[in-house]
């Protein structure tokens, strides 16, 4: 996510399920040097409350905003791996205003059903690090698998790290084209309904598999140490 710019500096963390009440989640640790540089030591496990469990020595902690996924997981049956960044151009559309529509159909599948379904914003620029405004973010949220935070970036959920991932970078292309077009003097009109009913389903296997793979090697081609086995997922 750091390599297609969803992040600044040290911003960003990523949580997977585990059993029963634990979550693989991107804490803090003595060499913290954000998301585009985390080391496998910074994934640690954690359980629903925030406290991770498997380092005794006290060197890793939780992210201030470890409530976005404790309160998910625990709230959201549905969902196994949140996603939250800081996209800067989710947060310019959010605080201009620009509503994230379906203004395009084949460019980007998966992003044009998320825009059809509905974008919720969660209206409050707070640093969401209590289980009660983690709550009220989840009500904004209601059902839908991505949210815009007004004023502070995106949470993103999937039944898998890759997917709630891909979703956090359709939403970001969805406001980046957005912003392009408002800039560009045009209106943002959503595609026909005749349109959006044209849209195949492609799958999984292309729309999480085969991208998501091309997420990895453009990222390995710009250099990211991936092994062989990373590349062949």
């Amino acid at each position: 996510m750091a390599h297609r710019g969803l992040v600044e500096d040290i911003l960003g963390h990523v949580s997977l399920r585990l059993g029963g009440d634990r979550a693989l989640l991107r804490c803090r640790g003595p060499h913290e040097r954000g998301l585009r540089f985390t080391t496998p030591a910074d994934i640690r496990v954690v359980d629903l409350d925030g406290r991770v469990l498997d380092d005794p020595t006290g060197a890793y902690q939780p992210p201030s905003e470890a409530p976005i996924h404790t309160e998910t997981l625990r709230r959201r049956p549905d969902v196994h791996a949140v996603v939250h960044v800081h996209p800067p151009a989710i947060v310019v559309a959010a605080l201009a205003t620009v509503p994230l529509r379906p203004i395009f159909g084949s460019y980007d599948i998966p992003a044009a059903r998320l825009a059809a379904d509905g974008i919720p914003i969660h209206p409050r620029s707070v640093l969401i690090r209590r289980v009660d405004l983690a709550g009220e973010m989840l009500a904004s949220m209601g059902g839908a698998p991505v949210c815009v935070l007004a004023g502070h970036g995106l949470v993103a959920t999937g039944p898998t790290v890759e997917d709630a991932m891909l979703r956090a970078i359709a939403v970001d292309r969805l406001a980046r084209i957005s912003l392009a077009v408002v800039q560009a003097g045009g209106e943002l009109r959503p595609i026909p309904d005749a349109d959006l009913a044209e849209l195949p389903d492609l799958g999984a296997s292309f729309n999480r598999d085969v991208l998501w793979r091309h997420h990895l090697a453009a990222l390995a081609a710009d250099g990211g140490d991936l092994t062989d086995q990373e590349l062949a997922l």
